[in-house]
């Protein structure tokens, strides 16, 4: 006979002390450490936790009563607020919320890193904290997300029908979404206008077990220069549907004339990405461009742009500031995407290599630098470490520099040995993670050491939290 488990604990009048990495607030009962996910909890809360997964050392808890709330606590400003799982520090005040930023990265890379760092620079402020993006993507859905109060009302709903974010953890469920603060109010106006038009017109959503419906996704791209692109993924199986799906983009034509590039696509797949798929341009230009000091860079529907265009200014200008350029040095960037940072320092450099491994992100880097008339830039496509030999050094030249600005999961093994092998005078490594850039630094540490670091927040309201290093090159003494 299976033994029972032993119930897990409810310990009471628990102060929160603190946050950790991924955003986890902390609290401490003698010796043992306890997690409680967001968005319910910060620093100062005393709260029942429910403890719902124990280890020896550590356990996961859930905050069920709140006997005081911290004096820094900050009214939410979203009425999705703890349900849609977005902007979960929104009852973090900002100037907090950059405390904590600002403190993970310097624990994180003392944590992990173990190497030796000079004083971290405050972070970097964002200049918005609500609004502040320029892309967001919304999926329909037949099957709407009920909040606990819903489920637990009884109230029978005729209308199942969504338009929002997905719900982690439930890939057939959409949260409807009536308002949202991270873009401009042109994403409310937008999609509840669309979910309007649909009511009336007996239009049906996406049901992603059956895989048919006619409205699948909508994805709104803004850009600095005015410009507002809408793409609408359909479902269409049917010339019905096909007469639907133009009658939708008629609509949304009329009433929405600022939007300057109106596109669709058929997506009958298992799922919403689009790489594979011919995107068809229905009204205006097939993209929109953005401008950077005076850069002008063409985004397409697929295109990779920071998603926050003030912030990412910022960052750019930290990564180039730490280059040191003064118009004499070569520059590898490594994981260019669409080129964005190589065109950004050209005017100050030599000659600037873009290097990435999807060559639909290099034919875009090749554009703007076209755009942007620039002859001082060159870009690959491939592995790095296929393409970093001595074969292509003894052709370009060894750099003076080399830009790294990795995915979250870091730099591969290879490409470090790469750098290595490259050996720059100076690496300036751009992160979205921390934590596996200061497994980074680690293995670069016995030929470079860290001069600099400086994060930027990119993404108010969450956790999430960009960090510059540069590393220069160590005496053959050191």
């Amino acid at each position: 006979m299976a033994r029972k488990k032993k119930p897990l604990p409810l310990l009471e009048n628990i102060t929160i002390t603190d946050i950790a990495a991924e955003g986890k607030a902390i609290a401490k009962v003698n010796d043992l450490v306890i997690f409680v996910p967001y968005p319910f909890v910060i620093p100062g809360d005393v709260v029942d936790l429910q403890i719902r997964r124990k280890k020896h050392s550590f356990a996961e808890a859930e905050a069920v009563n709140f006997h005081q709330y911290s004096p820094d606590r900050a009214k939410p400003f979203c009425p999705h607020f703890g349900v849609c799982g977005g902007c979960k520090w929104q009852i973090l005040p900002y100037e907090l919320q950059l405390h904590h930023k600002q403190k993970q990265v310097e624990e994180t890379l003392r944590r992990i890193g173990k190497v030796e760092l000079p004083e971290i620079n405050a972070i970097l402020g964002s200049q918005k904290t609500q609004e502040y993006r320029n892309k967001l993507e919304f999926g329909f859905c037949n099957k709407k997300w009920l909040t606990n109060e819903q489920v637990a009302s009884g109230e029978v709903f005729d209308n199942m029908n969504a338009v929002g974010f997905h719900i982690t953890g439930a890939f057939d469920k959409i949260l409807d979404i009536e308002e949202c603060h991270l873009m401009t109010d042109i994403n409310n106006r937008l999609r509840n206008a669309i979910r309007e038009y649909a009511f009336e017109n007996n239009l049906s959503f996406f049901d992603y077990r059956a895989q048919q419906g006619l409205l699948r996704n909508m994805m709104i791209r803004t850009s600095t220069t005015g410009e507002l692109m809408l793409l609408m993924q359909f479902c269409i199986h049917t010339p019905e549907e096909e007469a639907q799906a133009k009658d939708t983009l008629a609509f949304i034509h009329k009433t929405f004339p600022e939007v300057t590039s109106l596109l669709y696509v058929n997506n009958t797949k298992c799922n919403d990405t689009i790489g594979d798929l011919d995107v068809c341009t229905y009204f205006g230009t097939d993209h929109i461009y953005e401008e950077m000091e005076n850069l002008r860079f063409k985004v397409g529907p697929k295109s990779f742009y920071q998603t926050n265009s003030l912030q990412a200014y910022e960052l750019y200008k930290v990564a180039r500031e730490f280059a040191s350029l003064t118009g004499n040095e070569l520059v590898y960037d490594l994981y260019t995407g669409t080129g964005t940072i190589a065109n950004f320092v050209a005017h100050q450099a030599k000659k600037v290599i873009g290097i990435e491994y999807v060559p639909e992100a290099i034919e875009d880097a090749k554009v703007n630098a076209e755009l942007n008339h620039l002859n001082n830039t060159l870009f690959y496509a491939g592995d790095m470490k296929d393409i970093l030999t001595q074969d292509f050094i003894n052709e370009h030249g060894r750099p003076d520099v080399i830009i790294t600005d990795p995915p979250r999961a870091g730099m591969h093994a290879d490409v470090i040995s790469t750098i290595l092998f490259a050996e720059p005078k100076r690496i300036v490594y751009v992160s979205c993670n921390p934590a596996t850039q200061a497994r980074d630094l680690t293995l670069l540490d016995e030929a470079y050491r860290v001069v600099k670091v400086q994060p930027v927040d990119m993404f108010p309201q969450t956790h999430h939290v960009e960090n510059v290093v540069l590393l220069e090159r160590r005496n053959k003494a050191e």
